[in-house]
């Protein structure tokens, strides 16, 4: 008896060799073995194509390119946490499922966090680069290279859901004192455990903190949640960390505070317009202003692997009939 006809599925980015080697295993898979980011003409070939669509946080699954999906495709199973780059409200109006990958980089993008954390008070980027340099330094001194410790500080914690529970975990290890916003207040256990404090309104949270770190996701509400008046509450000897979004803060009027000195500095992995990251942060990162990384908060072997698995079982649950584990509704967005 023959064997059950197995679903074409298009993955636009190069994966780690074992999830694709599962994937080719079981599904007629095509690969992007180049990893070169699909062009708009690709994209419009695959959905018109395929039966699932395994995108990643590059390609735009907008309303457009949906709406020119041939009936075949039934799933779109995005490799990735958050689906900001997906018209989710558009597929489902299309009978098109969206899933995503959650809960596996947690862990991951929370211990970024914290480096970065550690890595802009301490001046760490700072120290390596100089020796790398032109052979400025001449031996240890008491007064050269000082940087703030965080012990005893105040960390602002914007969005208080499994990453920021995280990053609350580790930092309260480092000796911070824990504060958060949040939509809704977290489980008083949690409070407890944290010993964190719940702050209702996020303006008068950032005008009281040492350190802010934005882990909340980002939709339209949360554009420039961190807006330029927001911004401006936060102390001159203040740090903000940002692993989550650039869309979140008002990139320019960040560096506008970093160039006046209105802030210490900042820790960012992600930035507004990515790929493209502004040559002022360039710059200010160059003085020391600020540590910036290429969204790697979540790049671990581990964790890539653990969003591959994810990926099959979304796929091969809706292939078998039933609904995925990790189903995005319009709604949830």
């Amino acid at each position: 008896m023959p064997g059950k006809k197995k679903p074409l599925v298009v993955v636009t980015r190069k994966l780690p060799d074992q999830v694709e080697t599962r994937m080719r295993e079981l599904f007629d898979t095509r690969l992007n073995l180049e990893d070169k980011a699909m062009t708009q003409p690709e994209l419009v070939a695959a959905v018109r194509e395929a039966e699932v669509l395994v995108p990643t946080i590059t390609d735009h699954i907008d309303a457009a390119l949906i709406e020119q999906a041939g009936p075949r495709l039934k799933l779109i199973a995005n490799y990735g946490n958050g689906v900001d780059n997906i018209d989710v409200a558009a597929a489902s109006a299309k009978g098109i499922t969206v899933t995503n990958t959650p809960n596996v980089l947690t862990e991951d993008t929370a211990d970024m966090t914290m480096a970065l954390m550690l890595a802009v008070p301490r001046r760490l980027t700072e120290g390596a680069n100089i020796l790398k340099g032109d052979g400025r330094w001449q031996g240890w001194s008491p007064t050269w290279m000082l940087g703030h410790r965080i012990h005893g500080k105040r960390l602002g914690i914007v969005g208080m859901g499994r990453i920021g529970t995280a990053v609350a975990r580790r930092a309260k290890a480092f000796g911070l004192s824990i504060h958060y916003h949040n939509r809704h207040r977290v489980a008083s256990a949690i409070e407890d455990e944290l010993e964190a404090t719940y702050w209702d309104s996020l303006d008068q949270m950032m005008a009281r903190m040492d350190i802010i770190s934005v882990n909340c996701p980002y939709t339209p509400a949360t554009f420039h949640l961190l807006s330029a008046r927001r911004l401006q509450l936060m102390r001159p000897n203040s740090y903000i960390v940002n692993t989550a979004r650039g869309q979140i803060i008002d990139e320019d009027a960040l560096i506008d505070m970093l160039e006046s000195g209105r802030l210490a500095g900042a820790g960012l992995d992600v930035f507004e317009h990515e790929p493209a990251v502004n040559p002022k942060l360039v710059r200010l990162a160059e003085k020391g202003r600020l540590v910036i990384l290429p969204h790697m908060g979540s790049a671990t072997i581990e964790g890539r692997i653990d969003m591959g698995e994810k990926v099959i079982i979304n796929i091969r649950t809706m292939c078998d009939g039933h609904r995925p584990p990790d189903r995005v509704l319009p709604s949830k967005v």
